[in-house]
């Protein structure tokens, strides 16, 4: 049966970081989270709380029992921060919107190109009656 520790790096893999990165964010000793998780032993009161504090979107019910989604629900808490997000998702949701501007921008300039050659053509009709 999966322990905390087992949930926690199926979170920290979630949120795209190393242990080491994770560790630093938290205030925990390098090592501490591959060290937990090597010696299937349990994290700390003080620890889970620090997590939490940092990463306020983790479902604590989840962590501790497994039972639940891994992030609160939009009813608990969104995260609505994009600093807040996982640095995979920063990225994925960067792409969307680069692409998204991408594709607004040729509709555009189509549009724009119809518009000059309409009006070009309008003012080439007008000097060929004058």
């Amino acid at each position: 049966m999966p322990k905390t520790i087992d949930r926690l790096i199926q979170y920290i893999k979630y949120a795209g970081l190393s242990a080491r990165q994770f560790d630093l964010s938290i205030g925990a000793g390098n090592g501490y989270t591959l060290r937990m998780q090597k010696n299937k032993a349990s994290i700390g009161s003080d620890v889970i709380e620090n997590i939490l504090r940092t990463y306020p979107q983790l479902n604590l019910v989840w962590l501790m029992t497994g039972e639940g989604e891994m992030l609160k629900s939009n009813n608990e808490e969104l995260i609505l921060d994009f600093n807040q997000l996982p640095v995979d998702k920063q990225k994925e949701i960067e792409k969307i919107i680069e692409k998204k501007i991408k594709e607004r921008q040729e509709v555009e300039l189509k549009q724009l190109l119809s518009e000059v050659t309409a009006e070009i053509e309008r003012v080439q009709r007008e000097r060929k009656k004058d």
